[in-house]
């Protein structure tokens, strides 16, 4: 377990803002990613019949989409032990493999504090 407030505030707010869109939009999964020039994206679980997509790998779609090109860091509120090997390809793909995926509870407790790679 990692002590929140020991947190970067820059961390600190994605992974709020991950537990935000946990909570609002009623999903398994919650995440933030934050780029290079400080911009922040925000979603959840994406499951539709023909669509399944994690909360990571969404917001991570949406700031390629949005012209992202590199990732500074990133976070997941989940009730799972661990961050998929699928989700930290992702972030891998755009941020590197030094880029740190954290994972924290529905409470917002870091529980993790892993490497995109």
């Amino acid at each position: 377990m990692t002590d929140s407030s020991a947190l970067d505030p820059e961390d600190r707010k994605i992974v709020t803002l991950a537990r935000s869109a946990r909570a609002r939009n009623g999903v398994p999964e919650g995440a933030a990613v934050r780029d290079d020039t400080g911009r922040t994206y925000v979603a959840g679980t994406v499951e539709l019949p023909s669509l399944r997509l994690s909360a990571l790998r969404t917001a991570v779609a949406m700031a390629v989409a949005s012209g992202s090109t590199s990732l500074e860091a990133a976070a997941v509120v989940s009730g799972a032990e661990a961050v998929s090997d699928e989700d930290r390809a992702a972030v891998r793909d755009l941020g590197g493999a030094d880029t740190p995926v954290l994972l924290a509870g529905a409470d917002g407790v870091v529980r993790a504090v892993t490497s995109a790679g």
